[in-house]
């Protein structure tokens, strides 16, 4: 694959970044992604795209590669780092396998209660500082996007922790995360976005989490009888730019690029909650989904049993870093 991602990058080399003066000779962005266009990151990615041209006077040219068409998760941070695409939006948890550990704090259950908390924290001086980590491997981080929380879905009703003991879970590539279902009693399987729906038709994997728009547009609840709202953990998306792509553009264009990304951003995250309300709606209309409601005793349970992961991973993620984000948040996991 790394052969694949070379040539691309030869090929992506005689697409000089000089000057840009006429729509017929444009700086050509290529924006991989792993998820569908009619979520909230394929939207926010499009919305993007149509005002990067637009500020730009068509100076630049943003190619959009939606469902994994490019790249898949496991390809898509070498892709960027090799310079075969210029911008990519993954999410937190794929920046832990490459070194940057810290942004897998995003993926403690039960860290961020609600939307505000998590502003808080991606709009102040710790979002700032994480995106500065990422100068070392690179890339430059540019903003933060939204997906939204996540729920439980398998062929089991999942009411208890012991409802998931011996299951085969799904995740992203996240030590946090394969943390969090050991603490349940289930296997952690890592594996690509484009590959779970298969896989739980299959029955290569019993269950999964994810945001409800993901869910619904991976067509994922045609082969899970369950999903239970527990809203434990967060998926949200880094949007990364190739740091030498980067400073190698003009200033100008620079700045219409960084106004773009702040309105497609604030356009995107505004659509995430309305986007996992409406496909929540639309799983139920299925009827091919039976939504599980926790009580709050049930609730309690769930976040006790998940509560070790704190501190198996405190060494990984750095304690100081969790309590840094705790204090931010203004809230403890358990309230």
């Amino acid at each position: 694959m790394r052969k694949l991602i070379l040539a691309a990058v030869s090929i992506a080399a005689l697409v000089s970044v000089g000057p840009a003066n006429a729509a017929d000779n444009p700086i050509v962005i290529k924006f991989s992604h792993v998820v569908a266009s009619d979520t909230p990151k394929g939207k926010a990615a499009d919305k993007f795209k149509e005002l990067a041209e637009k500020y730009t006077d068509g100076k630049v040219k943003v190619e959009v590669y939606p469902n994994s068409t490019l790249y898949k998760d496991k390809e898509e941070l070498e892709a960027l780092q090799l310079g075969a695409v210029q911008m990519l939006a993954p999410s937190n948890s794929k920046f832990g396998p490459i070194g940057i550990r810290e942004f897998e704090v995003f993926d403690l259950p039960y860290i961020l209660p609600d939307l505000k908390s998590l502003r808080k924290v991606t709009d102040g001086p710790l979002g700032a500082k994480l995106l500065k980590l990422l100068d070392s491997k690179g890339m430059t981080g540019l903003a933060y996007w939204d997906n939204g929380f996540k729920q439980m879905t398998a062929n089991k009703k999942l009411v208890a922790p012991s409802d998931y003991k011996g299951l085969k879970f799904r995740i992203q590539s996240s030590k946090v995360l394969e943390a969090q279902f050991r603490a349940l009693g289930a296997i952690p399987q890592v594996m690509a976005f484009s590959d779970v729906y298969q896989a739980l038709q299959t029955g290569v994997v019993d269950g999964q989490e994810n945001t409800w728009s993901n869910i619904y547009t991976q067509k994922m609840h045609e082969v899970q009888k369950y999903a239970t709202v527990t809203n434990h953990g967060y998926i949200g998306y880094v949007v990364v730019v190739n740091k030498k792509f980067w400073d190698g553009l003009p200033a100008d264009i620079r700045d219409q690029l960084s106004k773009a990304m702040k309105e497609a951003t604030d356009y995107g995250n505004s659509q995430s909650a309305k986007e996992n309300d409406d496909a929540l709606e639309a799983i139920k209309k299925t009827g091919k989904t039976e939504i599980v409601t926790l009580t709050p005793e049930q609730d309690e349970a769930m976040r006790k049993a998940t509560m070790p992961v704190y501190k198996d991973v405190a060494s990984r993620v750095g304690q100081p870093l969790i309590d840094e984000f705790l204090k931010e948040t203004g809230r403890g996991p358990m309230n």
